[in-house]
């Protein structure tokens, strides 16, 4: 394990970037809002801007990992996530921090994937649930300083000076990924594949697509992580200014606490495929409980701010269920399609999280902003989970003992 710690390091810290940058409009919407003259939709795109980038290069990416290794790709791809924050520093109007938080979403295109694709050959079959666990769990520090800290840095000195120092921080992690990080473990240097040609690359991607059991995953992972993100990482500071008038540092010590419950789910869910010996059953169970919550959100008017601090905590908690269908996803492809496997599976993630988002900031302002909007969204987020879990029902297990 001693030899895999400056990997896991700096899996954390790369990932940790891409958390932060993915939920930082949360807590400093009402601030956006005002200093970029921002209307709910315009919210809505920006927080989804970042996911239509990670859409969109998923398919690049995954045969960059094949091509060239994770190393490389997500060194070079961090350099964009730079640039994209120095962008949102400067940005004058919407159009601006769109195209900053695109920017950014392109950097950060290639940071989970490379937890999963690394740790895949790392790390025994058996254990890659639990170790993914560990990873993303930690990659949660990004989102917990993208509550109550950035909430008071932003109060402090303004959020256009916290993406100016967090595009030095990205420049720093790029270099030290590149430096430290290797593709494989050195006890399997020999056995290093030769590299492909486009056209093999290309016959790989269609093999994947082709792979049985591949869409009901897919149909999961649209809205597991993404329903779960929609309310943490862009709505949930929104909803709680909007329904329940909290100021910048309330809203991130709510936000705080989500994230935390995430961070607890993580782990929880991690070891739980070889507890119950199925991942399949993992995810339905969380599925569940998830919609259950929202759907309490949606039906309850003007609950009282305890309470809705509770709900929200609590869905946190059981909407992390993500990386069991990450770890899912990975197990239905060989080592030699890892790259574009696990990229695959990402898209229905990215998609998700370009959809949801955009389609929540329709219904705010469709109804107004007040507490019907919101239950509107939880409502609808709800029906997705459900839908979601329908499909996934013809999905074929890969736990692998």
């Amino acid at each position: 394990m001693a030899s895999r710690l400056p990997l896991l390091l700096l899996l954390i810290a790369v990932t940790c970037l891409s958390q932060f940058y993915r939920v930082s409009n949360s807590v400093i919407a009402p601030e956006l809002t005002r200093d970029l003259d921002l209307s709910a939709r315009q919210l809505g795109w920006a927080g989804s801007a970042f996911f239509f980038a990670l859409f969109a290069v998923q398919i690049p990416v995954g045969m960059w990992f094949d091509r060239f290794g994770a190393r490389r790709t997500v060194a070079a791809l961090s350099l964009l996530a730079m640039l994209g924050s120095l962008w949102i520093a400067r940005a004058a109007d919407a159009t601006d921090l769109i195209a900053g938080r695109t920017i950014v979403g392109v950097g950060c295109a290639a940071s989970f994937m490379s937890v999963v694709f690394l740790c895949s050959r790392w790390f025994q079959p058996a254990r890659l649930a639990t170790v993914l666990s560990w990873v993303f769990a930690a990659s949660n520090i990004g989102t917990l300083a993208a509550a109550t800290p950035l909430a008071w840095i932003a109060g402090t000195v303004g959020w256009r000076h916290v993406f100016l120092g967090l595009a030095a921080i990205t420049l720093l992690v790029a270099v030290g990924f590149y430096v430290f990080v290797r593709d494989r473990p050195p006890e399997a240097r020999g056995a290093e594949p030769r590299k492909e040609s486009p056209a093999e690359i290309l016959r790989g991607l269609l093999e994947v697509w082709r792979t049985p059991g591949l869409l009901p995953v897919l149909s999961m992972h649209f809205f597991a992580y993404a329903t779960m993100l929609t309310v943490l990482g862009v709505w949930g500071g929104p909803y709680l200014y909007d329904v329940h008038r909290l100021d910048g540092v309330a809203r991130g010590n709510v936000l705080l606490a989500m994230g935390v419950a995430q961070i607890l789910g993580i782990l929880a869910y991690g070891p739980m495929d070889r507890v119950l010996r199925s991942r399949k059953k993992v995810v339905f169970g969380g599925a569940a409980i998830s919609m259950a919550l929202l759907a309490i959100m949606a039906a309850l008017a003007h609950p009282p701010l305890w309470l809705a601090v509770a709900l929200l905590v609590a869905f946190c908690f059981f909407c992390a269920y993500g990386t069991v269908i990450v770890a899912q996803g990975r197990g239905l492809f060989p080592d030699r399609l890892a790259g574009r496997g696990v990229t695959t599976v990402n898209m229905a993630q990215c998609l998700g999280l370009a959809v949801l988002p955009a389609a929540m900031g329709y219904i705010v302002e469709g109804f107004g902003g007040g507490d019907i909007a919101y239950r509107w969204v939880f409502g609808t987020l709800a029906a997705g989970v459900a839908l979601g879990s329908i499909a996934y029902a013809r999905a074929r297990d890969s736990f692998s003992p």
